[in-house]
């Protein structure tokens, strides 16, 4: 079981105010994170108090949390840890106003020593968001307190701007953390480590050695009841602007001056501010056959449940390389990629017919599932006479370090960062509004959706976007098994 460090988990206790208490992401990450934080030591000190519509009592959300750690968590439940897990969770319905939640606070703060910071984590629809934070203003439950909001961070730049105007009406801009979970998790943490302690690789991620990035984040998932959601959003709003263009950041931001949350913020914000407006001849929309049928969803609905595009920063170190980004639901596969093609040198002295070029350009393949993965394929001579190249790779896994079991799920770590108050992963005002901003000329005059077949890799027209490329997956040849039977 992981111990109490500094480093890692916050120096105060701390009060988690739960909105959403009894949704689909509090059961089924919020609440088994936390009972993981709390078990294995990272917080010294916690209350969870649970909000939402339902009209529930202490005990009858001590029983739902059970059931959802029982049904998500990843982890052994010791009973003990349960035992003590359960004293620390109080409940509030929304319904019982500001009074009552001020209340059960104030009593959660006396029961800890009187000194606990709050962690407001709004778990809702963006459209109850701003209530939350009313009633979190008409609390008092202001100072001392962080607040968690979950995407989507408005549908446009309008939209994003009164949001955020509404929020600084109760909460400063360092109060805030819009959290995107992608960025939680430990590969896309990984490229910093790769890009910046490596001298092998720094001294080429540029335009003058790096050709094309894909990032590539297919679903094979369809909406199930969020098609409502989906409705007023769509792939580009949902996964876009709050997830792909967050990696594209970490991809090609410059190096900060510390690695510290105000200089790698800025980084990524001068990303967003070099980015060209997206133009809708570069986009492709798809939609999967057999969406407009579903229920919630307009029988003639323009909604795209796919989107691929191709988006250029228009600075000193990416100058002319194309970022390809694609993302969809009911996919062949469920896949989470990035890949950086390098130039081809600009002379072969091999033969004719020797295999050179034959599959492609070097790559370097980053996987941001939650096993995290790395490949460099690069060619190599075939054994035996003659000159005829095969395409070879290295490899990484992180269970080769034997050290899988540290690693904490996306949203335990985001959680941990929100509440030592370390914004390094999470969107700022101005980096949102920005993404916004480039994005007006597609929201504003978006291409025509075009169907597509479950299970397939989006509408046909994909190629013709990435052309004269070739996207990445699916990948011909599969991820070596780190641990083959018999090993």
């Amino acid at each position: 079981m992981a111990k109490l460090s500094p480093d890692v988990g916050p120096k105060d206790p701390q009060i988690v105010i739960l909105f959403g208490a009894t949704g689909d992401l509090a059961r089924r990450k919020l609440l088994p994170g936390l009972f993981h934080l709390v078990s294995g030591g990272f917080i010294p000190g916690c209350r969870i108090i649970g909000l939402s519509l339902d009209e529930l009592d202490a005990d009858g959300f001590r029983a739902m949390a059970r059931g959802a750690l029982d049904e998500f968590s990843t982890r052994r439940i010791d009973k003990a840890d349960w035992a003590a897990f359960a004293e620390m969770l109080d409940y509030v319905p929304l319904a019982a106003g500001p009074k009552v939640l001020r209340e059960a606070v104030d009593k959660a703060d006396a029961a800890l020593g009187g000194a606990a910071r709050r962690l407001h984590y709004l778990s809702v629809p963006p459209s109850a968001a701003l209530s939350a934070v009313r009633l979190l203003g008409e609390a008092e439950l202001v100072e001392r307190s962080r607040v968690v909001m979950e995407k989507p961070f408005g549908t446009d730049l309008d939209s994003a701007v009164v949001l955020n105007t509404r929020l600084h009406e109760v909460f400063a801009e360092d109060q805030i953390f819009r959290i995107d979970h992608f960025l939680g998790k430990e590969p896309a943490q990984n490229i910093l480590a790769f890009r910046f302690a490596n001298g092998l690789f720094e001294p080429i991620w540029n335009r003058n050695f790096i050709d094309h990035v894909q990032i590539d984040v297919p679903e094979t998932l369809g909406l199930g009841k969020r098609t409502g959601f989906y409705e007023q959003t769509g792939a580009y709003r949902d996964m876009v602007v709050t997830h792909l263009f967050q990696i594209l950041a970490f991809m090609a931001m410059e190096p900060p001056t510390a690695l510290e949350p105000r200089s790698i913020s800025e980084e990524k914000n001068k990303v967003f501010r070099s980015m060209l407006p997206i133009d809708p001849d570069d986009v492709v929309r798809g939609q999967y056959i057999g969406y407009r049928s579903e229920d919630g969803v307009d029988p003639e609905s323009d909604t795209e449940t796919f989107i691929a595009l191709k988006c250029l920063i228009d600075n000193w170190r990416w100058a002319g390389v194309p970022f390809y980004l694609r993302t969809g639901k009911r996919l062949a596969e469920g896949q989470r990629i990035i890949s950086i093609a390098f130039r081809e040198p600009p002379k072969s002295m091999f033969p004719a017919g020797s295999g050179v070029g034959a599959q492609g350009p070097d790559h370097l393949t980053f996987d941001l599932a939650d096993a995290s993965k790395m490949s460099l394929s690069f060619y190599g001579k075939r054994p035996g006479p003659g000159m005829k190249l095969d395409k070879l790779s290295l490899q990484f896994a992180m269970q080769e370090t034997g050290r899988i079991g540290d690693v904490l799920e996306a949203y335990e770590r985001l959680i941990l960062d929100a509440m030592r108050g370390d914004r390094t992963l999470f969107t700022t005002a101005e980096g949102i509004e920005r993404l916004w901003e480039v994005s007006i000329p597609l929201l504003e005059t978006p291409p025509p959706v075009r169907l597509y077949q479950p299970g397939s890799w989006g509408p046909k027209s994909i190629h013709q976007l990435v052309a004269p490329h070739a996207w990445r997956l699916p990948f011909e040849r599969a991820w070596r098994d780190p641990n083959p039977a018999g090993s």
